[in-house]
């Protein structure tokens, strides 16, 4: 009885001591009245000497928002190596004689996210020649190979991944619009199309002018208002490969031309087609009508047949591309090299399991293997999209400190993340403060979450630092500056 008195007391004692060594602008933040009923964690690490300089609530596990990208793009270089390319083939099957191709020409997919993409495009805003120059090259290759007719159809492979592109634990308001496409093997542009609007007086129903790139299958339900506003709170709702999207909110009135953005909802079968009609444009006649391998297997007809590559079209390497997803906060990025990472896995006999659950064992074991305590991660995808994402800022503060000293990728991964006050998703965090610059930082940010993650140098000394907010009862806004005041404080 005594033992446990005397356990007791150490414990209360403990308690106590840790209350007492919290930083007073910590104390400060919680006491605002927005963090009543939040949960708040930070931590922050001497990188060098790994030495713990702040520490509150660190064990807590909280939703990272998209701070969970540093986690997907850390492994994907660990794993894959930062100069790690993906490859796209165009292959055919069947005979080739005086031009005429007896069988079928195939996108074949190893699950790149940047073909295409506008991000490696001199212009981010339009569908622009160089965006597209692996269609071209594509065609010259098919060309030289003495290509002229296909008695077949052009069929996207995109069998790598599995047909789950948005992960079951995603929101329904995520899933159509632009920010949140799914991951496929095959993937383009973005996964994104352009939806042109002509909108009229308020309270008036918008008029669909059209999408770019065009994709003829996909049909729209407008519910759409026009209203005196500024920008739009509208949504584009739909379910993953399904031709089917709803239009919700309000969108500014009297607008000639006004673009929402939504996800291309079946990237391979669209790039099926998309290709089908390029080479019909030159000139090289196609039979049949563009399928993919999710249609054909479904069908019973998909054969594995012998195949000839025609050409292969190489991603940027990996650096850049954790670049863009750590920069732009590119959720379709950040969701393939998840699932990329995952092919490493091999199901044990009888077992079921997704692309995205392939990833997310390939991620815990690859972090406990190098000794971090994986146990706060619960991971859904690799966006941070999904609620149900879990981390500590402990587990979060481990992997930095780690990618800064032990990684192979350490360069590459570091500048991944953008300069807080200068660059991508942080450009306005810590503007023209004593910060501005010295800090690299991954944001984080859904309904009732604000996160950051990454490193601050000062004196000479680099830190690594999580924050995370979750559940505060203010603006997203205002819970941001609360977390730039604290660190500005802290350091």
């Amino acid at each position: 009885m005594i033992k446990k008195i005397i356990y007791a007391v150490v414990l209360l004692c403990s308690f106590g001591l840790s209350q007492a060594q919290t930083p007073q602008p910590v104390r400060q933040l919680l006491n605002a009245p927005y963090m009543k009923g939040a949960t708040f964690s930070i931590v922050v690490k001497d990188v060098q000497e790994g030495t713990t300089l702040y520490s509150y609530d660190a064990d807590r596990e909280v939703s990272p928002a998209s701070v969970l990208k540093t986690v997907a793009t850390a492994t994907a270089l660990e794993v894959l190596g930062d100069d790690y390319r993906f490859p796209t083939s165009l292959e055919y099957d069947g005979t080739l004689k005086d031009g005429v191709l007896d069988g079928n020409l195939y996108i074949k997919g190893s699950g790149d996210p940047s073909l295409g993409s506008a991000h490696f495009s001199p212009n981010r805003n339009t569908y622009t020649p160089a965006q597209n120059k692996f269609i071209p090259e594509w065609i010259a290759a098919l060309k030289k190979a003495g290509i002229r007719q296909i008695n077949g159809a052009v069929v996207a492979d995109e069998r790598i991944f599995d047909t789950e592109g948005a992960s079951i634990k995603w929101l329904r308001e995520d899933m159509g619009n632009y920010y949140a496409p799914g991951s496929y093997g095959l993937s383009v542009f973005d996964n994104m199309y352009k939806l042109y609007l002509k909108t009229g007086a308020a309270g008036s129903r918008p008029v669909i002018a059209g999408t770019d790139p065009k994709i003829p299958s996909l049909r729209f339900t407008n519910y759409l208002k026009a209203a005196s506003v500024a920008s739009d709170s509208a949504y584009i709702i739909g379910a993953p490969l399904a031709d089917e999207r709803y239009l919700y909110g309000v969108v500014p009135a009297g607008r000639e031309s006004y673009v929402l953005k939504g996800d291309i909802p079946d990237p391979a079968l669209f790039l099926a087609a998309y290709l089908t009609a390029g080479l019909k444009r030159e000139g090289i006649a196609v039979a049949k009508e563009p399928t993919c391998y999710r249609i054909e297997s479904e069908a019973g007809r998909w054969a594995n047949e012998e195949r000839k590559t025609i050409v292969t079209t190489y991603s940027p390497p990996l650096r850049e591309i954790a670049s863009v997803t750590n920069h732009v906060s590119h959720n379709l990025f950040a969701d393939a090299l998840v699932k990329t990472v995952g092919l490493q896995y091999k199901p044990q006999r009888n077992e079921v399991i997704s692309s995205f659950g392939r990833g997310v064992r390939v991620v815990s074991d690859h972090w406990k293997g190098k000794g971090i305590d994986v146990y706060p991660l619960q991971m859904h995808d690799g966006s941070g999209l999904a609620p149900a994402d879990k981390v500590s800022a402990a587990f979060i503060a481990d992997l930095l400190v780690y990618m800064a000293t032990k990684s192979d990728a350490s360069d590459a991964f570091i500048a991944s993340l953008p300069q807080a006050g200068i660059e991508g998703s942080v450009v306005n965090f810590l503007k023209g403060s004593k910060l501005q610059g010295k800090a690299r930082l991954k944001s984080g940010g859904i309904t009732g979450v604000r996160s950051y993650a990454g490193y601050i140098t000062k004196d000479g000394k680099t830190y690594a630092v999580a924050v995370f907010s979750n559940n505060y009862s203010c603006s997203m806004a205002q819970m941001t500056k609360g977390l730039e005041r604290l660190l500005l404080q802290l350091f």
